[in-house]
């Protein structure tokens, strides 16, 4: 059954990595009209809502983390930091790359390196992620160097690490408030319940949430996949942290909904509302869960709700960059299938990238540590010396 089980999802594998590979070339060779359901009036898609948004989200679990550990210094979560930080470096490496399916002229992603413009949302969005995917880089590289015994770089890198981890933490700062900071210019296109002068705010409290949801997602399918105990102390106290943070969005979010009037709203027809309790329910029930001690005491409780809460981010994110403006835009849009393609072989290219990592590379380093220090201890050595003298 396990090896029927292996095969099967090798198969979905290469068949999301053959239908990717195809609607690249569609892209590419036929362009954004033949490729896309996007037009003049409606010119952002899933590359933008699910790919660039959820998929800057989804990576949060990098800084959250790196914070927690290096400045804050709780050092009980340092066994998740490093696969926390190869999560995150993969993330925005694959936002990079569904960015260039959705610009116009790829090969002109490097022009705001050159061409500043500073009173650019977007040009700012764009430096921080490129300044933060290096300092990813950066914060993944002892990984690399600690397997190829690099004793002496190291050294180095680990004496110039907290300021690195601090840059990386105010730029995810930036970049994520920033995110949202792109849909304060449609006051009169975005839809009430979504649009607010509080978007980067919620940007970021959400995407604080989301890296720990993340972080708890990663940490179990590790376990699975890998053969490794899953550090449950660690997700159980993650877990209480993240009932807190999505408290907090909620309680933000409400407050803002109410003082503006935009509640009144929900008595509208439309698919809207609907969608918009979708998305609240997602975040709430886990919330909720997260609450309760007996949940937190069961490891599939856990795990079903840090999924319930990601569906809830997805969600948002979605309808932020596609149910809150279609009915300004006069048009329903719906992914093209080499859209979804593109977005799912993206996907499966991340966990397959992922399994590589830390199949060559000391990922989960505690366990590599201890692996190394009986290597090296003279209790290791103790049956070959007493074979030899034996014989």
């Amino acid at each position: 059954m396990t090896l029927m089980r292996k095969y099967f999802w090798r198969g979905i594998f290469w068949i999301l990595i053959a239908g990717g590979a195809w609607s690249t070339f569609v892209r590419f060779y036929y362009g954004l009209g033949a490729s896309t359901n996007l037009s003049d009036q409606f010119p952002w898609g899933i590359w933008i809502g699910f790919d660039i948004l959820c998929g800057v989200g989804l990576a949060a679990g990098g800084f959250t983390l790196a914070a927690i550990v290096h400045i804050f210094n709780i050092k009980s979560f340092h066994a998740i930091v490093r696969p926390a930080i190869l999560t995150a470096f993969l993330g925005y490496l694959l936002v990079v790359v569904a960015l260039m399916f959705d610009l116009g002229r790829p090969y002109r992603i490097w022009h705001p390196i050159i061409m500043w413009n500073p009173r650019s949302v977007m040009f700012e969005v764009g430096w921080c992620v490129t300044l933060y995917t290096t300092v990813l880089f950066l914060e993944f590289l002892p990984a690399v160097l600690e397997r190829f015994k690099l004793r002496k770089a190291q050294a180095v890198l680990k004496n110039v690490m907290l300021p690195i981890i601090i840059a990386g933490v105010i730029l995810s700062t930036l970049h994520q408030s920033s995110l949202g900071s792109l849909f304060l210019i449609f006051p009169n296109k975005l839809h009430p319940l979504w649009y607010t002068s509080m978007l980067p705010v919620l940007f970021y409290v959400s995407a604080i949430a989301t890296g720990l949801a993340m972080t708890i997602f990663e940490s179990w399918h590790s376990s699975k996949a890998f053969g490794r105990q899953l550090e449950y102390s660690l997700i159980c106290k993650l877990s209480r942290i993240l009932a807190v943070v999505i408290s907090v969005y909620m309680a933000l979010r409400f407050l803002d909904l109410i003082h503006r009037g935009a509640l009144s709203t929900l008595n509208q027809p439309g698919m809207e509302r609907w969608l918009f309790g979708l998305e609240i329910v997602l975040m709430a029930v886990p919330m909720l869960m997260f609450f309760r001690e007996k949940t937190r005491e069961n490891p599939h409780s856990v795990y079903l709700g840090a999924v319930l809460f990601l569906l809830g981010f997805v969600t948002n994110r979605l309808n932020m960059s596609t149910t809150a403006l279609e009915a300004s835009s006069g048009v329903k849009y719906f992914p093209k299938w080499t859209e979804l393609a593109v977005t799912l072989a993206i996907i499966a290219a991340g966990f397959a990238i992922f399994r590589f990592a830390v199949h060559y590379l000391p990922i989960f380093e505690d366990e590599h540590a201890h692996e190394e220090e009986q290597r090296d201890s003279p209790a290791h050595d103790l049956p070959v010396l007493a074979t030899a003298k034996g014989d």
